[in-house]
């Protein structure tokens, strides 16, 4: 999946408060939301030196997207 359409589905995600309802978030809340997930796969991944490189990238592409949108 392209960035642009990552950083998409993830704040679609937290803009739905509760699929039970009609109650939705703020879509800056949501962003931030998103943004708070971006990081901590970020963390992961430097934490552990598991993953490297693209998958780095693709997630600092990712957060970068989240904030243009």
């Amino acid at each position: 999946m392209a960035p642009k359409e990552k950083a998409e589905e993830l704040v679609l995600k937290y803009l739905r408060i509760d699929n039970n309802t009609k109650e939705w978030f703020n879509t800056h809340i949501a962003k931030q939301c998103a943004l708070i997930a971006i990081a901590e796969i970020l963390e992961n991944y430097y934490k552990n030196h598991f993953q490297t490189g693209k998958k780095i990238d693709y997630w600092n592409e990712v957060k970068e997207e989240i904030n243009a949108l």
